[in-house]
């Protein structure tokens, strides 16, 4: 039910599928001559941050909004009406979000592989790393939404203050830039948000092993990515148990 009506919103479809395409395009038409640090590509080390941000479109910014829109029009009303345990509900957007997020995707891959001839993951375990990656942050994105979407105001306030925190977190978490050209005190600030682990995990999977170097901590931290992504994941879920309601609360 979750993907039909995913589907129906044509213009948070296209704009969900043609986003992290868009982006692509321009900054490789602008920014495809230049290098990061230990001669990467602009256009290889730049693939990791855009399919990690279109993986937090996919989950926070649209789960976020699109609740607090469902709750507004009384759709949430309504399925509480009906029965349908707050469990269920959010399984069902988690399912909708993994589902969008691999046709996303697949659609970006292939474009920044032939078009840009972009590298793929070198091997299996580089995609298995790509996979569990993108699965963790794509959770947490679910959870933090449902999570934020309890925000007091109308769809419209919670949508401008989503979206705006998501932009802000697009740059600190260096998915625009070189995350070591960031000043440090945006580098400490976007360590406690999962987006900067999520892009960092997507460059291991992405780049060769001895662009590694080049990180903050001289390694792509698996471990700790895995911890971050994780516990993100459980703290949107106790969250999301204590604040998820059916109805506004000025309503």
């Amino acid at each position: 039910m979750e993907l039909r009506l995913f589907f129906r919103e044509r213009q948070q479809v296209v704009f969900s599928f043609a986003y992290p395409v868009i982006m692509l395009v321009i900054f490789a038409a602008v920014l495809g001559g230049d290098e990061r640090p230990g001669d990467v590509p602009f256009t290889h080390y730049f693939l990791a941050g855009i399919a990690a941000t279109g993986i937090m479109l996919t989950s926070f910014q649209a789960i976020g909004t699109s609740i607090a829109t469902e709750r507004e029009s009384g759709q949430l009303e309504r399925l509480q009406l009906l029965g349908t345990p707050p469990v269920a509900y959010f399984a069902g957007k988690a399912g909708q979000v993994l589902v969008t997020t691999a046709a996303q995707l697949a659609l970006l891959l292939p474009l920044a592989h032939y078009a840009y001839d972009v590298p793929m993951p070198a091997d299996l375990q580089h995609w298995l790393t790509f996979g569990w990656v993108a699965v963790l942050g794509a959770l947490a994105g679910t959870v933090l939404g449902v999570a934020v979407s309890a925000l007091r105001g109308s769809a419209a306030s919670v949508t401008t203050g989503i979206s705006a925190f998501a932009i802000v977190l697009q740059f600190f978490s260096g998915v625009f830039f070189g995350f070591t050209e960031l000043p440090s005190w945006m580098q400490q600030a976007a360590a406690l948000f999962p987006l900067k682990w999520l892009t960092q995990g997507m460059r291991s999977a992405f780049l060769p092993e001895e662009a590694a170097a080049f990180e903050i901590a001289g390694g792509w931290e698996h471990g700790r990515t895995a911890l971050v992504l994780a516990a993100w994941v459980i703290i949107g879920a106790v969250v999301c148990v204590r604040t998820f309601r059916w109805r506004r609360a000025d309503g």
